[in-house]
């Protein structure tokens, strides 16, 4: 039972949680149940205020936010108990001062990705062993240097989308998160190039939306198979800088373009997202996380 319990957001948080972690210099963390709809509620706060983090990432039980701006570069890597609610602790620090990171997980490999140090786009890859704490170790380097790329995964992969080089890149390429090495190519986003995007996933497929420049699309790869993106649907509005958080069945995508809203789909379908609710705030450069993603 208790081995059920900890694999098993149905029984830890009566369905997937998602959450919103920060955001324009705040340091306020939202949940929200992603099999219902409603309005998100408050869980806690972060260690400090920040901006332009990027992208969240979480195992069953831990959720994680790393690096942002405020005042500067943040290094710092902050985490904080999912089935609970209340403020986030610090872990460790990354390897250098960084915001616009992209982030994915396995069950138990917390995967950092992209970012800038003082406006340079980097390639560096890092990793964190989510059940304890400590500094992050390297991994290996991206396929090009670049900010704000956005990580899906499966248990096994890890795929790294878009991103600024500085310009917007159409890259994705991939890991095989277990190991440590360079990524290696993937596909390219079909629509056009693009950073920031909102991505967030189940095991089979990834799902990434809106983005800079700023756009209403979303798009979908199948983690397992290389190939280039495809078109999923649109959102309901044009935004960019968004969070976002899965379940086994649905996206949701928050936030962003200095919007409080929350949208959601059906992750194995096609078409365009429905309202969901509302976050506590409305937030642009936020990031999200989930206990049910698809590297889980």
């Amino acid at each position: 039972w208790t081995g059920i319990l900890a694999t098993s957001p149905e029984l830890q948080t009566g369905g997937t949680r998602g959450l919103r972690t920060g955001g324009n210099t705040v340091d306020v963390i939202d949940y929200f149940n992603i099999d219902t709809t409603g309005n998100a509620i408050d869980f806690g706060n972060l260690t400090g205020s920040r901006g332009a983090a990027g992208q969240g990432f979480a195992s069953r039980v831990r959720g994680f936010q790393a690096g942002g701006y405020n005042s500067g570069y943040k290094n710092n890597i902050d985490f904080f108990s999912i089935p609970t609610t209340g403020n986030a602790s610090d872990f460790g620090d990354m390897l250098a001062n960084k915001q616009g990171i992209g982030a994915l997980s396995s069950s138990t490999r917390g995967i950092i990705n992209s970012g800038s140090d003082a406006g340079s786009p980097i390639n560096v890859i890092m990793y964190v062993t989510m059940s304890t704490t400590g500094n992050a170790l390297d991994f290996g380097d991206l396929s090009s240097a670049r900010s704000y790329a956005r990580g899906v995964a499966s248990q096994t992969r890890g795929v790294n989308i878009g991103g600024y080089s500085p310009s917007s890149s159409e890259v994705i390429d991939f890991i095989t998160i277990s190991s440590q090495g360079n990524a290696a190519d993937f596909g390219n986003i079909a629509s056009a190039a693009r950073g920031s995007v909102a991505a967030a996933s189940n095991a089979i497929r990834g799902l990434f939306g809106g983005g800079s420049p700023t756009g209403n699309k979303i798009e979908y790869i199948t983690i397992a198979t290389q190939s280039d993106s495809s078109e999923f649907g649109d959102l309901t509005r044009t935004t960019s800088d968004s969070g976002a958080a899965a379940s086994p069945t649905r996206y949701t995508i928050f936030g962003g373009s200095s919007s409080n809203g929350i949208e959601h789909t059906q992750i194995m379908s096609t078409g365009d997202t429905k309202d969901f609710g509302d976050l506590t705030q409305s937030i642009s450069e936020t990031a999200g996380c989930s206990n049910g993603h698809g590297g889980l």
